[in-house]
């Protein structure tokens, strides 16, 4: 097993992805309904067992849908979204 990836590295990742995202999707100023299908794919090539072990892309897809939702839930006011991802993230893999 690689290195355990770290908030702020999952943080930046996340931040990667999301400009990655909307510079493919461009043409639609980022809007794209399957955004985590995008997201998911990205991510399992670059984080790959850094999160304790290899998970599938559908346990990110159902990760990132569940992260959104509970970034949404919180006003957004609390912090940016991708230090909110990262922290959702490291948390789910940690009780798992």
């Amino acid at each position: 097993m690689s290195d355990r990836i770290g908030e702020k590295e999952l943080s930046e990742l996340f931040l990667e992805t999301g400009m990655n995202h909307h510079h493919a999707y461009s043409a639609s100023d980022g809007v794209d309904p399957e955004w985590a299908l995008f997201y998911a794919g990205y991510l399992q090539t670059r984080v790959w067992d850094r999160l304790g072990r290899v998970p599938t892309r559908s346990e990110l897809i159902h990760l990132l849908v569940a992260a959104d939702r509970a970034f949404q839930a919180t006003g957004q006011e609390q912090e940016e979204w991708p230090v909110f991802y990262a922290k959702f993230f490291i948390e789910s893999f940690s009780a798992s």
